[in-house]
């Protein structure tokens, strides 16, 4: 006997069906392009001799990129001698690091594009300070000096963000007139060996911990922490 061949039918979705998945597709799509908008980085661009204003609204600082040089003609050459702009190969290789420390972790931080900020890197051109910075949901807690304090996570386990021993305001942890608000020692390597992937972890603002960044400022160790 011979055996009968079954043919498969392939049943295609009805118009409704194949309407509702377009919708569907398109609000997938939606959210994707509104989600990588929302995720993209901040940037600013500062002629030399301004100030950079970094600030979140949601969340705290993290510096990305940073530049205090020029890489183009363009940028900040309003009324500028043109000598003073051919160099576009002007790079300080430490302006991440600069920018990290005064900004990284807080809600806002204000830096001048200025040479002793950030030292010449190229004498006779006119620079400008590029920044790029993100905003990330993080926890942050201040130890004033001399005391002792706990970061905690109630869900998840610590990983740490950024942490600085020294002072970067002059509001904070005024139990005496602070005399300078620029005193930057980061201990985020420290407290990262430390303290990731612990539920708490206590921490002494002292210098006998971290050493004395600068001698005769009353310090805070500041944490910014999110639980995995």
């Amino acid at each position: 006997m011979r055996e009968k061949k079954h043919m498969r039918i392939l049943e295609f979705p009805s118009v409704h069906t194949f309407n509702m998945l377009v919708q569907k597709l398109s609000w997938i799509t939606l959210l994707l392009f509104l989600y990588q908008q929302g995720a993209e980085a901040k940037r600013t661009k500062i002629c030399e001799r301004g100030s950079a204003h970094l600030s979140c609204d949601l969340g705290f600082i993290k510096v990305i990129k940073a530049n205090y040089g020029r890489t183009d003609r363009t940028t900040c050459a309003s009324g500028v001698p043109a000598n003073q702009l051919s160099n576009t190969h002007c790079f300080r290789k430490t302006s991440l690091h600069t920018m990290s420390n005064r900004c990284d972790g807080s809600k806002s931080c204000t830096v001048p594009a200025v040479n002793s900020v950030f030292s010449d890197p190229c004498s006779g051109t006119y620079k400008y300070l590029d920044v790029s910075y993100d905003c990330i949901p993080a926890r942050r807690s201040v130890i004033c000096e001399f005391t002792q304090g706990v970061i905690v996570c109630d869900a998840g386990t610590i990983f740490v963000h950024h942490a600085n021993y020294g002072r970067r305001d002059l509001a904070t942890c005024t139990h005496k007139l602070p005399t300078r608000s620029h005193c930057y020692s980061p201990q985020t390597s420290s407290l990262r060996s430390r303290c990731n992937g612990r539920k708490s972890c206590q921490l002494n603002a002292s210098n006998s911990v971290y050493s004395d960044p600068c001698v005769g400022v009353n310090k805070y160790l500041e944490v910014t922490y999110s639980c995995k």
